[in-house]
């Protein structure tokens, strides 16, 4: 059953001299969301009223100025629907909205009927063109299928005709364009456009030619190709808009539509997240952040991006993918620990360096731009590294750890993601941090030191465990080694030792970490103090208290 000679390679147009592979995107394309329609469609469930114009508030606010809100003529939903933005004033003077029909004039009279007293309306009429729907479907000739468009183009003039207190704009598809000779995709365009372009002689471009990749059939380019020969040989080409609608029956819809563009497009339709039949319509966030990324001003307001998901799941109850692009929950979420040693050196030497330009390892923008917090950027699980758990700390509570540390505490954290099997929170993280190197028993606690300096000598009491102590040593913590030395008849080597303040000005705290070899055996510990003495002082009691050395008959 799987065999692949039931299929041929797709008919390339032969175009040697095409111009698009050189051209660069340089500004956003005019936007139109078809979530209410296209989008609308595809659902299992279609949108209630309320759903609707929950989505179409979200559509006004990211900044859409067209907005395709139905097929009235269709379905009364869709019908109540546009009266219900028209009727209750919904609609804002600098938005226009669009309607679908096709080219049969019931329906035509219907559309219009829905649209009675709207300020501005694109009135989008279609039918198909391909070769397989002429043959397959429709049973009718190219002189035929011609004369459905041009006779629908008729109608849709003549209706308008009827309504003179509305800014009409006529918007016309070859449907399937993609499967349709490119020739004739232009004979019909052009027959269409000529009935039209009379009624908008001395205006601004009002008419639109959308050109559906209705169902995705061959690689990006060969879009591309098609759609700058069609725009060469349009006759009327600086007369109107072309605007672009594929599909992502490859995965390429967004490709498509970029290559498009560059070859000559100046409008894209599509939805938000890119919800529609099959496996979708063209993905404009998606589309709009590839131009943000990029240095390119969208001319849409995508900084809420969890409002945005939240609206689109609400409306479409379809779950956004946690890897979609810019959009999910995970993709500014690294697992890996050399990712996360990256991003965390790449974003400490932003900060350094304040350099003018994003240039982050693995973040392609900056999460926040779209209100995703640092907090989900670095995720620690058992595949993460040492970087990634010192990253955690310091983002989420200030503390900033030593690199020799950051191996160390990484072993904990990757054995107790091993143990659980789940991610390892910020919060259990913090947690293994104190019970492995600052929890101490309160017999350890430092009560009281007292340093005096003589002939380059360090001479200390120290009193813990309610007892006092004295040593001898070149500073604070090799006095207080030499005591513990003594008192326990072991070996103290220090191996590692850090100490920087946390905080600024009055409120500034020492932070002191502190490896140790107590007869052979390696301890780590940490203290904070508001002075640094009494941090190292602590830190390396805390270090012993994790020993299991006894003290011995000894004099202190």
């Amino acid at each position: 059953m799987f065999d692949h000679r039931k299929y041929k390679v797709f008919e390339t147009i032969k175009l040697t001299d095409r111009t698009w592979p050189d051209q660069s995107i340089a500004k956003a394309p005019d936007w139109c969301s078809v979530d209410l329609r296209d989008g609308n469609q595809a659902l299992v469930n279609p949108m209630n009223i309320e759903q609707k114009s929950r989505m179409f508030e979200l559509l006004v606010k990211l900044g859409f100025k067209e907005i395709e809100v139905g097929f009235p003529s269709a379905s009364k939903p869709d019908f109540d629907f546009v009266r219900k933005l028209i009727e209750e004033d919904k609609i804002p003077d600098d938005v226009t909205i669009q309607v679908l029909t096709q080219a049969r004039e019931d329906l035509i009279s219907r559309t219009y009927e829905s649209l009675a007293g709207v300020k501005k309306a694109i009135v989008h009429v279609y039918n198909s063109t391909s070769v397989v729907q002429r043959q397959q479907v429709f049973a009718k000739d190219k002189a035929q299928i011609k004369d459905i468009a041009v006779q629908g183009a008729i109608l849709v003039r003549d209706y308008a005709a009827k309504y003179p207190q509305t800014q009409w704009h006529f918007q016309y598809s070859p449907e399937s364009f993609t499967g349709t000779e490119m020739d004739y995709a232009v004979e019909v365009c052009d027959a269409v456009i000529e009935q039209w372009l009379p009624v908008f002689a001395d205006d601004e471009k009002r008419i639109i030619i959308n050109l559906p990749s209705t169902v995705e059939m061959t690689s990006p380019n060969i879009y591309a190709d098609q759609i700058e020969y069609f725009c060469r040989h349009l006759a009327q080409r600086d007369a109107v808009r072309i605007s672009l609608h594929t599909h992502n029956d490859r995965g390429c819809g967004v490709a498509a539509a970029e290559l498009g563009v560059m070859a000559g497009a100046d409008r894209i339709e599509g939805t938000l997240i890119g919800n529609g039949e099959r496996t979708g319509n063209m993905d404009i966030v998606t589309m709009a952040m590839n131009l943000y990324s990029q240095g390119i001003d969208p001319k849409l307001d995508l900084s809420d991006i969890i409002e945005i998901i939240e609206v689109v799941e609400y409306c479409t109850e379809l779950a956004v993918a946690a890897r979609h692009p810019w959009a999910g929950e995970l993709v500014y979420t690294a697992f890996s620990g050399s990712h996360q040693d990256a991003i965390r050196k790449s974003i400490n030497f932003h900060k350094e360096h304040q350099l003018e330009h994003w240039e982050v390892a693995y973040l392609p923008i900056d999460p926040r731009d779209i209100s995703r917090e640092y907090e989900a950027v670095v995720r620690i699980n058992s595949q993460s590294g040492k970087g990634g758990v010192a990253l955690v700390l310091e983002r989420d509570y200030g503390i900033e750890l030593p690199k020799w540390m950051h191996s160390t505490l990484s072993k904990l954290v990757q054995q107790a993601a091993e143990e659980q099997k789940v991610e390892i929170s910020p919060k259990s993280i913090k947690a293994i941090y104190d019970t492995h190197f600052v929890a101490v028993d309160s017999q350890w606690q430092l009560q009281s030191y007292d340093l005096h300096t003589e002939d380059d000598q360090v001479s200390a009491k120290f009193s813990f465990i309610d007892r006092h102590y004295n040593g001898v040593g070149a500073g604070a913590l090799e006095a207080i080694c030499d005591a513990l030395t003594k008192q326990y008849q072991c070996i103290i080597e220090v191996v590692q030792y850090d100490q920087h303040a946390i905080g600024s000005g009055t409120d500034a705290q020492a932070l002191a970490c502190i490896q140790v070899l107590i007869d052979g055996v390696e301890f780590t510990a940490v203290a904070q103090a508001e002075d640094s003495s009494r941090a190292t002082l602590q830190a390396l009691l805390t270090a012993v208290s994790h020993s299991e050395i006894k003290a011995v008959a000894v004099v202190a």
